[in-house]
């Protein structure tokens, strides 16, 4: 069943799961529960559709996820274009490869209105029950169990829901994590600070460009309704230097590209600036009677735009350690551990890759060396391309172009 809060009337109520956050991470975990057979309920404080800080680049293993779960054909149907070419422009030379892998031969970055919107939907057609616009006050305990919410609608109306396990999918404030006090390891301060906009009529003939100038770094995407993303990164130390002109300090940093500055002049900014800058960090994702997917768990500069694919990735992993659990094939200590080392090992070498490339430091001259031999070989191009959007490891790729440099041309590649 799908509806506001004020459906759910003043009460109790008795879920398997309840989800907390509707987005990238929360929708489908609810989903896929649903489909399962389990009784879930889905609450998020906003209602659908509307928008939320994002840059919403989705790499083909994103892609993946939405095609098996029927969904990337609505995604598709948007209008949102496919992105079959990512450059990386460096200053003396570029890298430019495809993305292509996994089954898919672009990428795509649908606008966040559109496709949380489709995620939401696709939970309550999956027997989910949906509680747009209501807001968790509190988080219920039995000891040191969590049991379930306690919550307020728009309308007033509030209702107690138990559940055998709660999942926190809201985010980097997660209340769900402050609450259960959940632990953090492996952290990295704030990187970078990131404003973005939307920009009318700059054609980017369905590429993705990115500008590295040792300083600072931008790039642009095209996503729905004809609108081109171009967002601009700045290292922290420069964060509160350039935070009280962010339009002029924006428009400085794409001048580091002239020729790509004078194309965004010709275009027509069609919404306000947003901006952010998030830590690196990962948190103990369960305890007794509650679970973190998403952002709430795991969190990483956005440079590399893992965090809708991390999403949508923990999201499968949460609802099959979650449906094991619930049918009793495991305990929810063996289930949650293994889907925690799981996520460790699938995501850590992109962690420190991200981190690194977030950095913005210029690289030293054997990596330099290493990167313009990739500018020069296609076939390395398209695996540098794959690497950054989280499809092949870094270390095994620079592991091989170390190697293929060490005794041959860079054409070998």
């Amino acid at each position: 069943m799908s509806g506001t809060a004020g459906s759910a009337g003043d009460g109790v109520h008795q879920h398997d799961v309840i989800v907390v956050g509707a987005r990238c991470a929360g929708a489908p975990t609810a989903m896929l529960l649903a489909r399962l057979g389990h009784r879930v309920l889905l609450v998020d404080r906003t209602t659908f559709p509307s928008d939320t800080i994002s840059t919403h680049l989705i790499h083909p293993p994103g892609l993946a996820a939405l095609d098996r779960w029927g969904l990337l054909e609505r995604v598709v149907a948007t209008g949102c274009p496919p992105i079959d070419t990512y450059a990386f422009d460096l200053g003396p030379f570029a890298i430019v490869g495809s993305p292509a892998g996994e089954g898919f031969e672009a990428a795509y970055a649908p606008r966040r209105t559109v496709l949380d919107k489709i995620l939401v939907d696709a939970a309550a057609e999956a027997g989910a029950e949906v509680r747009e616009g209501f807001t968790v006050e509190e988080l219920l305990f039995d000891g040191p169990a969590v049991t379930g919410i306690r919550g307020h609608g728009k309308d007033g109306g509030t209702a107690v829901d138990h559940a055998r396990v709660t999942v926190g999918a809201d985010g980097l404030h997660s209340s769900v994590a402050r609450a259960t006090g959940a632990t953090d390891y492996a952290e990295k301060p704030k990187i970078n600070a990131y404003y973005y906009t939307y920009w009318a009529g700059l054609d980017l003939h369905g590429r993705y460009e990115a500008y590295d100038r040792g300083d600072c770094a931008f790039a642009a995407w095209p996503t729905n309704e004809d609108l081109a993303l171009v967002v601009s990164g700045w290292p922290m130390r420069d964060f509160e230097a350039n935070r009280g002109d962010v339009e002029g300090n924006y428009h400085a940093t794409l001048a580091r590209a002239p020729a790509f500055a004078e194309r965004v002049a010709r275009a027509t900014r069609a919404e306000r600036f947003v901006g952010t800058a998030v830590p690196n960090y990962f948190r103990r994702p369960y305890g007794p009677g509650w679970v973190l997917v998403g952002d709430a768990g795991y969190l990483k500069d956005p440079i590399t735009a893992q965090g809708i694919q991390d999403a949508f990735r923990d999201a499968e992993r949460c609802a099959r350690a979650l449906d094991d659990v619930l049918a009793g094939r495991r305990s929810f200590d063996e289930a949650m551990r293994e889907a925690q080392v799981a996520r460790d090992a699938e995501v850590t070498s992109m962690y420190e890759f991200t981190a690194q490339f977030a950095t913005m430091e210029p690289p030293p001259p054997e990596m330099r060396e290493l990167l313009h031999a990739v500018s020069r070989s296609p076939s390395a191009s398209d695996e540098f391309v794959r690497v950054t959007a989280g499809m092949s490891p870094p270390e095994e790729f620079f592991g091989r172009m170390q190697e293929r440099m060490s005794g041959q041309t860079p054409d070998a590649a």
